[in-house]
Formats: structure tokens, C-alpha cells, sequence
């Protein structure tokens, strides 16, 4: 499988490729399908590459118990857990309407699956890939028939060990080749402490076949901007126009300005990656000319004489001669004219 593949209609990541900026709109447009629409605009204007969302079919995400709970959190858009989650969740319809929206806006649009059923519509609405939530990168059942679709996927990985993303692996790899895992802990704000950039060099060699990315949660840019200098191929964080919105994700939300500045950043980081081969560059010709230095006589040498290490200085010189890693291989050889201390010795000077 190659660690590049097609994850939107012309867009690659994995390789080379961009890193893929996914705006994780998530519920922070308070349940109104308009400022759903402004944030995906904004998540566009930022230059994120796709704006995401977070897709439930309420009774098969939760038990009826779980949704008929009391539910009075100061974040609480109902009295119940279910009437909370309803009045934030999106119709069908609506979603057909935000696609269409996205796509007028020139943006990707797609969503989290977070039950089988919910999947199963995205799949239905042509999403150009699966987000898989970390609450279910355990749920096997799940990842085989979402791989089985044949989309693209990104699985976020968070409160998973390393032996359970072994078997996501494995399962998802033998029915679907393109996909993708990210790093994630799952915490709200995410304390710097608990990130772990680390697990992404360790799922780079663990699963060297795959695009490894990052999910972050915590507060700010410079993590996730380390995680693209990371080799993250992917990086998704949750976006909000409101840092003081009711829910629990806004403050560990980017408002536009942040996302704007991560994007310049992740991509001013992937200008400075440039190439591991190691060499001078044109653009250090003329430091080079002004401070370069030379090899130069230490003192006067006879033309003729036999040549050695003590006989020579490195300093700025005029013209530039030899260069200090090629002194050695004068050692041994003759001048074909006399040279006065100072004078810088030339490749021509040499018998």
C-alpha cells in the first residue's frame, strides 16, 4: 500500500502532499444550520482544506436510558441528554444543504460517523471520506464495515493503546488500502503534558505504510504546528466563532484568527522542511564569497618545496583559494611558484 492516496477528489496527502487541514466544526454551530454555514465560510476564507462535522442517528449512538437522563449542565440546550443532542443534530436534508453549500464555497465537506446508521448516510451523501471518532477506533464491527465501503478514512485514535490501534490496522488494511490514524488524547481542553507528539514517530514506524496525522484539543497553535514538523500528513482541530459559546468543546476551539495563523504556520513550517540533502545552497553564494575562508600560506614558501599541514592558515581570503576540507590533500605536493605569507594558495599553483 502506498503511504500516499487520494483522500478528496484531486487532493493527495501522505508523501510529499500538503498537510491535509481538516476544521472541525463539530457542534460548536449551536444546532443553527446559518452559522453552520458561516463557519464553514470562515473555515474556507482561514484556508483549511475541509470543514467536519459530527453525524449521530441519536437512538443507535445511545440506549434509551443514556438519552432520557437528566441532563443539567450549564452547557444544556435541553432537560434531558436527548433533548440536549436533538436540538444539536442535524436532519438529513439539512446536511444534503450543507454539502451543497460547501461546495459552492469551494470547501470539502464531511463528517464524523459516530454510529453505524450515521455512517451509512454519509456514505449515502457522497462525502468524499469516513471520519472515524476515537469513541469508536475500538468498535470493530464498525471499522470493517466502514472500510468495507471502500472511502477513504481518517481514524482519530484517542483513549486507545497501542495493541488496540494494532488491530484497527489490521482490520481496516484488509478491506481498505487509504486511510489514515491520528494521534489524539481526549481531553477538552488538552493539557500540553498529556499530548504525546511522540506517538506519532511511533505509529510512523509501527505502520510505515500509512500517513500518520494529528487531532488536537489542546489551547493554541504550537502543537499542532510541531506535529506537522512531526511528519503529521494530517492535522484536525475543532474551530468556533465563540470561545464563550455554550458547549464544551469552544474553548478548546481555534476562533478565525487562530485557524488563519495555524494554516500560514503549517505551511510556512512545510517551506522550511525543504530536502535532507545536505549541500550550499544559491542562496548562500554571497555569504559564502564575502566570509568564506581559504587556505592560505602561513608563512613564504619556496616554489618547489615539499608541502605540509603546518605550513598553512585558514583565513578570509583574497582571491578565495582552496577550500579548509581539502587542505589535507596538499600534504605532500609541490608549488610551481613562490608564495609570500598571507597569499592565498590556488588550485593552479599546485605541481
Amino acid at each position: 500500500m502506498p503511504l500516499q492516496f487520494e483522500l478528496c477528489p484531486g487532493r493527495m496527502i501522505g508523501g510529499n502532499h500538503p498537510c491535509f487541514i481538516i476544521a472541525e466544526i463539530g457542534q460548536n454551530h449551536q444546532g443553527d444550520i446559518e452559522i453552520a454555514k458561516k463557519m464553514i465560510k470562515m473555515a474556507k476564507d482561514c484556508g483549511a482544506d475541509c470543514a467536519k462535522f459530527q453525524k449521530s442517528e441519536l437512538e443507535y449512538k445511545f440506549s434509551k436510558q443514556a438519552l432520557n437522563r437528566p441532563y443539567n449542565s450549564v452547557h444544556s440546550w435541553g432537560k434531558t441528554y436527548g433533548d440536549h443532542k436533538r436540538h444539536l443534530e442535524f436532519s438529513h436534508d439539512q446536511y444534503r444543504e450543507l454539502k451543497k453549500y460547501a461546495t459552492e464555497t469551494g470547501i470539502f465537506l464531511t463528517a464524523s460517523g459516530m454510529d453505524e446508521m450515521a455512517m451509512e448516510f454519509l456514505h449515502e451523501l457522497d462525502v468524499p471520506f469516513i471520519k472515524v471518532a476515537s469513541c469508536d477506533a475500538n468498535n470493530f464491527p464498525y471499522l470493517e464495515r466502514t472500510a468495507k465501503k471502500g472511502r477513504p478514512m481518517v481514524v482519530s485514535t484517542g483513549m486507545q493503546s497501542m495493541e488496540t490501534i494494532r488491530r484497527v490496522y489490521n482490520t481496516v488494511k484488509e478491506h481498505n488500502k487509504n486511510f489514515t490514524l491520528l494521534q489524539c488524547t481526549s481531553a477538552y481542553p488538552l493539557d500540553p503534558k498529556d499530548v504525546n507528539l511522540c506517538v506519532i514517530k511511533e505509529y510512523q514506524k509501527e505502520f510505515p505504510d500509512v500517513p500518520i496525522g494529528y487531532s488536537g484539543h489542546e489551547q493554541g497553535i504550537y502543537i499542532s504546528v510541531a506535529a506537522v514538523a512531526m511528519g503529521a500528513k494530517v492535522v484536525e482541530r475543532h474551530v468556533t466563532l465563540d470561545k464563550t459559546g455554550k458547549g464544551n468543546d469552544h474553548a478548546a476551539s481555534l476562533d478565525p484568527s487562530e485557524l488563519a495563523e495555524m494554516v500560514r504556520a503549517i505551511r510556512l513550517v512545510e517551506t522550511a522542511m525543504g530536502t535532507p540533502v545536505k549541500q550550499m545552497l544559491p542562496c548562500e553564494k554571497t555569504c559564502h564569497d564575502k566570509l568564506g575562508k581559504s587556505v592560505v600560506a602561513k608563512n613564504a614558501i619556496s616554489k618547489g618545496e615539499v608541502l605540509s599541514l603546518d605550513m598553512f592558515a585558514v583565513k578570509v581570503g583574497e582571491p578565495k583559494g582552496i577550500a579548509p576540507e581539502n587542505m589535507q590533500q596538499l600534504v605532500g605536493k609541490k608549488l610551481k611558484v613562490d608564495v609570500e605569507g598571507d597569499d592565498s594558495i590556488l588550485a593552479d599553483m599546485i605541481e
